[in-house]
């Protein structure tokens, strides 16, 4: 058995698309290799970042959506980590809504459950259809709110998608969101290459920057794989 680990994280560049409300990623130089070995006789490079807090790969504290909610600083770690299933839901129409019987077809098409599991993340096949065109922000499936309650009931504390947000655009409900409000859940939005995990039982890290009452963070999010483990379920690369 070997150990692999998926990298679920978007690039972070100046020009990536942002949900409209949000500040636009912008990326410029702070001092260059010249410039720093001219003053103090040894040359180094950084950049300077603007960025919003739910800009590229990120997660969204229940601050964010509940004024009474705790911000990033204040979430246990325990929420952005732990053991995970990532579920194929990608028949589900970019116009449609992942409900409740669209999960029990993931699960059991990939003969896997939700017991002890911290983490699902919900591939769409958003990012792979439609990342850098006009539909990216516009069109993509979001859950209805009785499958959040029942990722909810079954003990999920964090939710994630391949998509801007676990909602559907045109939902006036916001209705993952109400269900993470209602719960306390935090949710992790913007993550890509979930096809190479779809099916599968992982270890799932998607820890956010300490930002001091941050309504929610960038992450490095990646799933890390036992190859050849029993039980890891079907529909794997």
């Amino acid at each position: 058995m070997g150990v692999r680990v998926v990298d679920l994280s978007q690039e972070i560049y100046q020009g990536m698309p942002v949900f409209p409300l949000h500040q636009k990623t912008f990326i410029f130089p702070n001092i260059d290799h010249a410039t720093s070995e001219r003053m103090i006789g040894f040359g180094f490079a950084t950049n300077n970042l603007l960025i919003n807090e739910h800009g590229p790969t990120h997660t969204d504290a229940p601050y964010e959506y509940d004024p009474q909610g705790p911000t990033v600083d204040e979430v246990p770690l325990h929420y952005y980590y732990g053991p995970a299933v990532c579920l194929d839901v990608s028949w589900v129409s970019p116009d449609g809504y992942i409900r409740r019987p669209d999960l029990a077809r993931a699960l059991s098409g990939a003969g896997i459950t939700l017991a002890d599991k911290r983490v699902v993340l919900l591939h769409t096949g958003h990012f792979r259809r439609a990342y850098g065109t006009d539909e990216w922000l516009t069109r993509y499936a979001g859950l209805d709110e009785e499958a959040g309650e029942w990722l909810a009931a079954q003990g999920i504390l964090n939710i994630g998608v391949d998509a801007p947000s676990i909602d559907n655009p045109a939902d006036p409900r916001f209705s993952g969101h109400l269900v993470c409000r209602r719960h306390g859940l935090v949710n992790t939005e913007n993550l890509c290459h979930l096809e190479q995990v779809a099916g599968r039982e992982f270890l799932y890290f998607g820890l956010p920057l300490r930002i001091r009452r941050g309504t929610g963070s960038p992450v490095r999010a990646v799933a890390v794989l036992v190859e050849g483990e029993a039980g890891a379920g079907q529909g794997g690369p």
